[in-house]
Formats: structure tokens, C-alpha cells, sequence
């Protein structure tokens, strides 16, 4: 029997402290408002290097915000995941700023938007110029760790990433890209020599992550660490087969906007896997959790759990594998953020996210400086005081669509703490009122009613698009902008020896 669509809503509700602390002696009172830009340079920290909080970043590939027990999906099993919600500042109006696997990884170590980097499509490689996450943590006094799928270099998925090239990450264990789970490839230290995770990688990459944890919980250094993991990402057969036993095929109960003619056998085995690989995840959150606690360091340390996009599943119909696409299912993320010293546990707030605000934020909460370069937003208050920034929207983008151009085009939007709004290069595209259609199937545009509301998000989009200095044109004007030769698939190649590109222009 198909679930409703309120069975779904209650099942979230279900499973869905304020508190201050001071830490200087003010914040600039506009940097609490979707108006006002947020780069309090000038504010500085009396921690010391010693006393800044650690940094634990934990990055799922392709994890929807709605395919955790915490976040409402009846099927999945993620005991560890609602834990740590129940513990953390649980962002529920996350996005990614440009769903799909490079975009959104130069936005977080940059902390600016695609269109200004020219990091818009996939297999691109990141600029030296850029100023990234390790590097800034590692000028204030960090050692820092990245373990995993990284997919900024743009030299070829199989190639070794030398440190020059790392963006500031000293400790590494990682590779450009590899799905092959059971056999997947990464780059040690110094040595190009290639080397494999022992048996199924995730849980390898979270053995590695232990030891690293263990090894600088105590010694004098604060430490940020990156775990990216390559899963629930497609090939998703390939999850382990005591996880896919959690999840028989029929038992599978699909999202109501997943169209009954699609609902396939088909579809149903790529769920079980998708799910399995989400419950052998949470099997790793739970053991960093552990090692946190064990080392006695949870208190003193900035754990975040996310991912870079999300999952379609055919909702809307919209195949498997295609992302980049407006809707929750592939733009919404999950975004847990716990930091017992800055009493940031136990919260939900409806306040948007979108993925360059993360740099600043937790710049912020470690009491460091923002760059000048970075264009998100701090949003360290909400972490910090339980602030609802009511008025605030987060931004997301499709700069250049280069998957099943039937149904991807390329758009701008806006995320709210009730609404979505799209714009396509034609005009206003999709509208849904995220809170009492949390599947988002009643498009609002057409509807006379609407029409203010239009008019209010489409003048917040305008700002934001010439905040950053984006006038939205066509993919063809970014692609010439920043001097990219596509492939037919309409990205860059990543076959071997193919020519590695990295955007002509960036400022």
C-alpha cells in the first residue's frame, strides 16, 4: 500500500537547547540578517591556538536529507545518524549550492559560489590562487588530516595528487575518485605509489580516521580532520550483503512523488542498496563517535555530518543517477553540527544553509577570521545563540547542466525556512510551500494567490545573484567565460590523459 503523504510528515515529526556563550566582546549586529554581508574581520578571538576547538568533517556523496531515521524515511535504519541529530544543531534547510560532486567540494573549501570560482562542473581542478579550508585552519595553528574521495584535482580519477596540490592538507590518504568500494584506489603521503583500502573502503577510511583521531586527540595541537566517504553514491548493488538484508526489495516504500509506473523491481533493488550503503554509513558515524568519546575529546571538538547532494530515486521521475535537478531530493541535505563547548546540541532550526556558508561558520565558532574572499554567510549565531534567521535564504544554482538535458536545465533558487523558488532562464519555474508540501508536488506558480510571494522571493534572488556579482545567462556564456572544452557528455573529460582544466578567470 502506498504511503500518504501526512503518514510520511508525522513519521519525521516524530523522530525530529538554547543556551549562550560568549566568547568576545560583540558580533556586528547586520551579520544576523539575510541583508547584510558577514565578514567580521576585524573580530578577534582571546582563544588561544591550544584551546580552539577541534574539527571532525564527516561528507557523504549523494545522501539526501530525507534518507535518515532522524529525517522521516520509514525504511532505513540509522541508529548512530539519530543519535547524533538528537545531540547536534540539526540544520533542516540545508542545500547544496550546486548539486553534484566537484561544485559543491570547491564551494566548501572555498566558501564561494560556482559562478564566481568557475567550479561549476565536474572533474575541474581547483585553482593554487583559491585560499581553502586546511590552508586557513593551518595558518591559525591546525594539523590537518583528509581521508577519502577528494575530486578537485582534475588530473584524472586515477592520479596521484602530490602535495602541492592538496590545498593545504597535510595528512593524506586519498584519491580523486573511485566507486569501486570493494577495491578502491587512494595516494599515501609523498609516495605516488597506488595503493587500495583493505575490503569494503568506507569502513577502512573510518579505521584510518580512528587511528588519526587518537593520534592528536592529546597532543597540544588542535586538528581538523576531513573524511570524505564515497558512499551512498551509486553503484549501489554493491553495498554488503548484511546491510541489503536489512532491506528486502518489496518491503521498499517509496516517497509519495515517486510516480506508481516507475516503481519497478528494478528501482526497488537500487533502494535496497541505496539504503544499505546509508545503514553501513551510520555504522561508521557510530564508530567515530565512539573514538570521540573514548579520547575524551567530544566536548572540545566541531563535529559536522553532511553530503555533498542527494538522491533522486525517481521522484518526479527523474532517474537514478541524474543530480544537479531542483527538487529535495537531490538540492536538500542533511547538516548536524555538534559542539558541546558552544552548547550546540540537542536544536533544530528552520534557518536555510547553503554549502559556502560553512567555511565561515565554523571559522567562527573556532574563533578565527573570515576571509575577505569568502562570500557566505557566518552563521555561527544560530549555532551558538539558537537564532531563527527568519528572513534569511539560502542560494542554489544549476550553471551548466550536463546530464539527460530533458530534464535538467539550468536555474537559480532560493531555499527559505518555508519555500522553494526556482527560476529557469525563461522566468519562474517552481514554487512549493516546503511546509505543507513537504514533497513538493503542488507547484504554486500559476496560482493568482501566489503571485506576491513570487514577486518578494524573486527580488530576494535578484539581490543575492548581484551580491555575487551572477546575472544568470546561459550555460554556453560560463563555459566560454571561464574557457572550458566539454566533452559529449557536456562536462569535462576525465578519461585517461585527457586535458586537465581549471577556470581561466577566477577571482
Amino acid at each position: 500500500m502506498r504511503p500518504s503523504t501526512r503518514e510520511f510528515s508525522d513519521r519525521g515529526r516524530l523522530r525530529t537547547r538554547f543556551a549562550t556563550q560568549i566568547r568576545r566582546v560583540a558580533l556586528i549586529a547586520g551579520c544576523l540578517f539575510f541583508s547584510t554581508p558577514c565578514n567580521p574581520v576585524g573580530a578577534l578571538s582571546a582563544e588561544t591556538p591550544r584551546a580552539r576547538p577541534n574539527l571532525v568533517f564527516l561528507l557523504a556523496d549523494q545522501l539526501r536529507a530525507s534518507a535518515t531515521g532522524y529525517g522521516g524515511d520509514p525504511n532505513v535504519r540509522t541508529p548512530n545518524l539519530d543519535r547524533l541529530a538528537a545531540a547536534s544543531v540539526n540544520f533542516r534547510n540545508a542545500v547544496s549550492v550546486c548539486p553534484v560532486c566537484t561544485p559543491y567540494r570547491a564551494a566548501l573549501m572555498t566558501g564561494r559560489f560556482p559562478t564566481t570560482t568557475g567550479m561549476f562542473l565536474n572533474d575541474l581542478y581547483l585553482p593554487d590562487e583559491e585560499r581553502c579550508f586546511a590552508e586557513i585552519l593551518r595558518d591559525a595553528g591546525y594539523t590537518t588530516g583528509y581521508i577519502g574521495k577528494w575530486h578537485l584535482d582534475g588530473h584524472g580519477r586515477e592520479s596521484f595528487i602530490p602535495p602541492e596540490r592538496r590545498q593545504g592538507f597535510e595528512y593524506w590518504k586519498a584519491a580523486e575518485c573511485d566507486h569501486n568500494y570493494h577495491h578502491s584506489h587512494y595516494y599515501e603521503g609523498d609516495s605516488p605509489e597506488k595503493r587500495f583500502w583493505d575490503g569494503y573502503d568506507a569502513f577502512a577510511q573510518t579505521r584510518d580516521a580512528q587511528q588519526y583521531i587518537r593520534e592528536h586527540a592529546r597532543n597540544g595541537r588542535p586538528f581538523a580532520l576531513f573524511v570524505s566517504y564515497g558512499i551512498p553514491h551509486f553503484p549501489h548493488e554493491t553495498a554488503p550483503d548484511r546491510f541489503k538484508a536489512l532491506y528486502p526489495p518489496e518491503r521498499i516504500r517509496f516517497l509519495p512523488n515517486v510516480p506508481p509506473a516507475l516503481q519497478t523491481d528494478a528501482l526497488r533493488r537500487e533502494a535496497q542498496g541505496y539504503y544499505a550503503h546509508i545503514s553501513a554509513l551510520d555504522e561508521c558515524v557510530g564508530d567515530i563517535l565512539r573514538t570521540l568519546a573514548e579520547t575524551g575529546i567530544e566536548q572540545d571538538t566541531i563535529l559536522v555530518f553532511t553530503s555533498d547532494h542527494g538522491e533522486m530515486l525517481a521522484s518526479h521521475g527523474v532517474p537514478v543517477t541524474t543530480k544537479q535537478v531542483p527538487w529535495d531530493e537531490s538540492a536538500r541535505v542533511p547538516f548536524l553540527l555538534r559542539y558541546p563547548r558552544a552548547h550546540a546540541t540537542g536544536r533544530v532550526t528552520t534557518t536555510p544553509l547553503t554549502t559556502p556558508d560553512i567555511l565561515p561558520t565554523i571559522l567562527r565558532l573556532a574563533g578565527l577570521k573570515i576571509p575577505k574572499t569568502v562570500e557566505g554567510r557566518d552563521l555561527s549565531a544560530v549555532v551558538r545563540r539558537g537564532r531563527e534567521l527568519r528572513d534569511r535564504a539560502a542560494l542554489y544554482m544549476n550553471v551548466a547542466p550536463f546530464a539527460r538535458p530533458d530534464l535538467n536545465r539550468a536555474y537559480r533558487a532560493l531555499r527559505t525556512a518555508r519555500y522553494t523558488y526556482v527560476r529557469a532562464l525563461d522566468g519562474p519555474w517552481l514554487l512549493f510551500d516546503d511546509a505543507r508540501d513537504p514533497f513538493q508536488l503542488n507547484n504554486l506558480l500559476g496560482q493568482p494567490h501566489a503571485q506576491p510571494l513570487v514577486h518578494q522571493l524573486d527580488q530576494h534572488l535578484r539581490a543575492e545573484l548581484k551580491r555575487i556579482g551572477d546575472d544568470f545567462q546561459p550555460a554556453a556564456f560560463y563555459v566560454e567565460k571561464f574557457g572550458y572544452e566539454l566533452a559529449p557528455h557536456g562536462s569535462i573529460s576525465y578519461a585517461p590523459g585527457a586535458k586537465v582544466q581549471s577556470p581561466k578567470r577566477a577571482r
